[in-house]
């Protein structure tokens, strides 16, 4: 199965060629989440394909979703069903095919050159990059959590000048290895933390603290900023990217807190080293990712990972709109079911799709600029910031 045989075309009647086969020419995802090798049951897939971490309401389900229409219409005839399959019927051949043979199918499928996969070592559930890779014929790069590093460090150090030289030493060596470094600082604590380098006296006394209890999560504004430093200048060394999430989360999450917009005081210090920042996922705040993107010559937005068609018309529209096109990102954010990231790269190209159709017919872009856009977007942007 090749991957633009899989892909429902759903593009407009009247784009050029040379458009059509830029839109669905190879994707490199920028950015997406393990994907669980094991057979599901119903309520596991349920909670997958939402942002809840709890059941639906009883009598209701999590199908009865954008995401879960969206997993009903366009990725039952991957797995030979028709469009719109009921839930059960679709679970029911999901199963019959097996978790292996679904996520090949969902993964070729979705027309991806090149996978970043940020990991967990803590979920061996969820394929490895070079899992994804091999299952979508792609290849694949890892993208490494920087939270998760300094939970280990944390749990093997025994006071807090140790820890300074271990966090340093572990993301150091895990840069060497990576495509890139990403922070989930939006939804430990929030983006409107003080961008200033911590003391390092401030941070030995937050690191005892920490210590004492290692196994919780971190939470402490010192050490977040210290670790979001410390990255920095491993991802200055590695020449990589620092990911930052932002915008919707879990239901730990402070929306009001996620907006990138209030980390344009740590974006600004950051320029002198050279770090590119790549914003992730940052509905509802977009607008305001696309304006640091616009002003900041080191600032690159993210575009995808949305499985609904309207919101990504919105999304990618938008950005069209307001972020230089050199500086946008196709990224899936595909987790948990290879489900999103199928879904992630086809709406993302029927929104570019529809965005390019609107510019084409008004006259105000020709066809050799929209498929360059295309593009850009799509593969060559990534290609570039992640040295790839």
């Amino acid at each position: 199965m090749r991957p633009q045989d899989a892909l429902p075309d759903g593009l407009p009647v009247a784009l050029p060629d040379a458009v059509r086969e830029a839109l669905l020419a190879p994707l490199v995802d920028h950015h997406c989440r393990g994907v669980r090798r094991d057979d599901l049951v119903r309520a596991r897939f349920e909670l997958l394909i939402t942002e809840a971490d709890t059941p639906a309401p009883p009598g209701t389900t999590h199908f009865d979703t954008p995401a879960g229409a969206a997993v009903r219409r366009w990725c039952a005839p991957l797995l030979d069903l028709e469009p719109h399959a009921p839930p059960a019927v679709y679970l029911a051949r999901r199963a019959e095919l097996g978790a292996e043979e679904v996520n090949r199918r969902m993964l070729c499928g979705a027309g991806i050159a090149a996978f970043l996969v940020e990991t967990s070592p803590e979920a061996p559930e969820l394929l490895s990059a070079a899992e994804t890779g091999r299952h979508g014929d792609a290849t694949a790069d890892e993208i490494v959590r920087i939270e998760q590093i300094e939970h280990e460090v944390a749990e093997t150090s025994g006071a807090g000048v140790s820890y300074i030289s271990a966090l340093e030493s572990e993301l150091a060596d895990r840069a060497a290895r990576a495509a890139a470094l990403a922070s989930a600082i939006a939804h430990r604590y929030g983006l409107d933390f003080d961008p200033a380098r911590p003391s390092r006296g401030a941070v030995i006394a937050a690191a005892n603290r920490r210590l004492s209890d290692p196994k919780e999560p971190l939470a402490d504004p010192v050490l977040l900023r210290h670790l979001l430093w410390t990255a920095a200048e491993a991802a200055r060394a590695g020449g990589l990217p620092l990911q930052f999430h932002a915008g919707h989360g879990g239901p730990e999450t402070a929306p009001h807190r996620a907006d990138p917009a209030l980390m344009a005081g740590f974006i600004r210090a950051l320029q002198p080293m050279g770090v590119p920042v790549v914003l992730l996922g940052c509905r509802p705040f977009h607008r305001q990712a696309a304006h640091l993107a616009a002003v900041f010559p080191h600032v690159y937005v993210d575009v995808g990972g949305t499985p609904a068609r309207a919101a990504a018309d919105g999304v990618v529209g938008e950005l069209l709109e307001l972020a230089p096109f050199h500086k946008q990102l196709f990224g899936s954010h595909g987790r948990g079911v290879a489900e999103a990231c199928y879904l992630g790269a086809l709406q993302y190209r029927r929104a570019l799709a529809g965005a390019l159709a609107l510019r084409l017919a008004a006259g105000e872009w020709s066809a050799a600029d929209a498929a360059r856009v295309a593009y850009m977007i799509g593969s060559g942007n990534a290609r570039r910031v992640y040295r790839l």
